[in-house]
């Protein structure tokens, strides 16, 4: 007879365990409260007359239970289920021994790839990583199922942020309502910070506001650049009245005063960039930062606007200094910029800004690009009106708001009747479905398949349910820059943060992971096929849409289908399916599964192919979605770049582009580093494999990572093939005209589009 142990391997039985267990229970009671030996040896034949081939371990000890119970052995059964207990939790905390040890050991493979932008090594870190492990054992010993939490290690499911989730007050991304901040005052660690009456203050203050805002949450963090429009203004005054008090000439005051303000936009965006890069929050990394730049989001303010974003991009393209000295790719903040009629045409006003977009694009992978006119299209409110706003974080969409009719809910100061509402509207958190793993439990048939799906999804959806009433527990004390202070409302002391959960306000997040492997094994085409395979591709993602939208129309909670960024858990589900279903050639060969609705990165496709077809599946991607290019390095060839940014506002909501951006401190070696077939990175120079002198900036699920990936993240970075071949159009000048471009890269994928 074969037992299953709980980690899942199989071990003859061995009756002397069941001696030793009952032996050592019986040592906690008096004699007359004893089995005897004989009574012992009748337990071990009853459970070997079962005759099972295999038999669950926590079934023999439910059986060793019972019998001990028919020979009135009550107080000897308990002190048995004592013991079971206490071995449980001995099992659990030598696994977080074992991987605290690990951690602080810095040797450990998973611990040093966990996140690509978090250093394990150093203490900042560490201490965050120790929480987690803390908080990942309670989750998993007490506040989850247990079927939750064998779904989660199977990779049959993902609870994403269990490392968080043992404190009720902490929830996902966000996007800040710096405005009502920095116009009427906020409240840090106790501090009053008053409005501040100049564009350079106005950004330290922000910066601030930004890491009080991190540290106080897990997810990504969004602010925009129109709220700190109206400062800029503000200070040309202040340089108006100084030199207007000199008794200088108009012409003299505007020319000096513009000096000024120009030097002062340059100060107040060196700030703001050098001050999110050097600042820790408590999660032990640099602000989770995603910055909008959105000309249409005022009217007012628009040529102030237009002077940041100006700044923003020149100083990113101008990249931030290393330990070497030497220009390198930041991994924040993460630049979104909005993509309208006034800059998206050579004849726009604001073009001067969509080329300048285009080469920071080409030198530092940012910034991404949202069009305001796919987006509009997508995103309706309560009155049927298009809407635009950018994402929390690296891809966390909020749906189109609708609680206009509920009024003010948050409190905020700077609430506008009738008007939808996004600053300060967050994400409670995220559970992603393993959809390979849906295909393959049901060997290919369709009936099974939906029939799983729909075990899988009410089983996401009990766990999402899990996340939502831990986070409606919690009161506006907890995180008082949140909840009291203006970055997501102004509550009052004490006040339940329960009502912004329901109406819209805030969404919860349906993820979903592999749709290739998926749709490939249920049908043997991609979903990029055209046909059958992109058919029930589409069908997959319809449902998810539909649960969703049962769950939330039932509990006015609004679930969202999200396309989850699995950095590391892309390796995770790998090694999930290869271990329930073995190697299958296609779908399980490799250390990672597909994201989202994404292309395989080993499949050939043009990018303006790629993009006009995953526009379709983005649409049902409401809650989450970012689509990407992969390009060689395009600094001299930016009409490309450019052509791709205009395809971009006519055809998808949300896409960027992935360059590369490495450096080699070693020999100075200023190109892409490579991998080699063991895995490891190394420059092409030199032959440097050591990560301590190398400079690598990778795109990783929606952002930029810098301190590299586990092996199956990095296994899928060498796999990715180009979507455009420099070579076919890039003659090695700065002016190759745009006609030779469409000529030589895209003439088939624009005429297969258009058709």
């Amino acid at each position: 007879m074969q037992v299953i142990k709980r980690d899942g391997k199989s071990v003859d039985f061995d009756p002397e365990k069941i001696r030793i267990a009952i032996g050592k229970a019986n040592n906690e009671v008096s004699k007359k409260e004893r089995v005897s030996e004989e009574e012992v040896e009748n337990i071990v034949e009853y459970i070997q007359d079962v005759k099972k081939r295999r038999i669950l371990v926590e079934d023999i000890q439910d059986m060793i239970e019972e019998k001990l119970m028919e020979y009135g052995k009550y107080n000897l059964a308990r002190k048995y289920i004592t013991y079971r207990y206490n071995r449980a939790l001995v099992r659990q905390s030598n696994t977080t021994d074992q991987s605290i040890k690990e951690l602080i050991d810095g040797e450990s493979e998973y611990w040093n790839t966990e996140n690509s932008n978090k250093n394990a090594r150093i203490v900042t870190t560490q201490r965050d990583y120790l929480a987690g492990i803390t908080s990942t054992d309670i989750t998993r010993r007490f506040l989850l199922p247990q079927d939750i939490v064998e779904a989660h290690d199977a990779g049959i499911i993902h609870f994403h942020d269990a490392d968080y989730f043992a404190q009720n007050a902490l929830h996902n991304c966000d996007l800040v309502n710096l405005d009502d901040m920095l116009q009427n005052g906020t409240s840090i660690n106790g501090v009053k910070i008053e409005k501040p009456h100049r564009f350079l203050t106005a950004m330290t203050i922000a910066t601030q506001i930004i890491t009080a805002v991190n540290s106080s949450q897990y997810g990504g963090v969004t602010v925009t650049m129109t709220h700190l429009a109206p400062f800029v203004r503000e200070s040309y005054k202040r340089y108006v009245k100084k030199y207007e008090d000199r008794n200088l000439s108009k012409e003299q005051v505007e020319k000096f005063a513009k000096e000024d303000l120009q030097k002062e936009v340059i100060d107040g965006v060196q700030t703001f960039q050098y001050q999110i890069n050097s600042m820790t929050t408590t999660n032990g990394q640099a602000p989770f930062l995603s910055v909008a730049l959105y000309l249409n989001e005022t009217q007012e303010y628009k040529e102030e606007l237009a002077m940041i974003i100006e700044e923003m991009l020149k100083q990113r393209i101008q990249g931030m200094k290393n330990e070497q000295g030497v220009y390198i790719t930041p991994a924040f903040p993460k630049l979104l910029y909005v993509l309208e009629e006034d800059n998206v045409h050579e004849d726009s006003k604001y073009w001067y800004l969509t080329k300048l977009a285009a080469k920071c694009t080409a030198k530092r992978m940012v910034p991404d690009y949202i069009s305001e006119k796919v987006m509009k299209q997508l995103k309706k409110n309560e009155f049927g009106e298009g809407e635009c706003y950018p994402c929390m974080g690296c891809r966390s969409f909020l749906t189109p708001d609708r609680s206009i009719s509920l009024g003010n809910i948050a409190k905020a100061k700077n609430y506008v009747e009738g008007k939808g509402k996004y600053y300060g509207r967050f994400n409670q958190g995220v559970v992603t479905i393993n959809l390979p793993d849906v295909a393959l439990s049901s060997k290919g048939d369709r009936n099974k398949f939906w029939k799983i799906m729909d075990e899988r999804l009410e089983l996401c959806h009990r766990a999402l349910r899990l996340r939502h009433e831990r986070l409606a527990k919690a009161t506006s004390d907890c995180a008082p820059v949140l909840w009291q202070n203006g970055a997501l409302a102004r509550l009052e002391k004490g006040e339940p943060i329960k009502e912004l959960l329901y109406h819209g306000y805030s969404t919860i997040s349906l993820g979903y992971a592999g749709l290739y492997e998926c749709v490939k094994y249920m049908t043997g085409h991609s979903h990029t096929d055209g046909g059958d395979g992109e058919k029930f591709g589409l069908e997959v993602m319809q449902k998810l849409n539909d649960a969703c939208g049962e769950w939330k129309k039932a509990e006015d909670i609004d679930y969202s289908v999200y396309g989850t960024p699995i950095e590391s858990t892309t390796y995770k589900f790998a090694k999930g399916l290869k271990k329930r279903f073995g190697v299958i050639e296609g779908i399980t060969d490799r250390d990672y599964i597909t994201n989202s609705y994404h292309v395989p990165v080993f499949e050939e496709i043009d990018a303006f192919e790629k993009l006009a077809l995953e526009s379709k599946f983005q649409r049902l991607s409401p809650g989450g979605a970012i689509s990407y290019v992969e390009t060689p390095n395009l600094q001299n060839n930016l009409p490309v770049v450019e052509q791709l940014i205009q395809f971009i506002y006519d055809n998808i909501m949300y896409a960027e582009l992935n360059t590369k951006s490495d450096y080699c401190q070693k020999c100075g070696f200023d190109g892409e580093i490579l991998i080699n077939e063991n895995l490891e990175w190394y420059c092409p120079n030199c032959g440097n494999t050591d990560h301590n002198t190398l400079n690598v900036a990778r795109r990783t699920c929606g952002y930029i990572g810098t301190n590299f990936w586990n092996k199956g993240r990095t296994q899928e970075i060498k796999e990715r093939v180009l979507h455009i071949d420099n070579k076919d159009a890039n003659c090695g000048c700065e002016d190759i005209s745009k006609e030779e471009i469409e000529e030589n890269i895209c003439k088939k994928a624009m005429a297969s589009v258009k058709a």
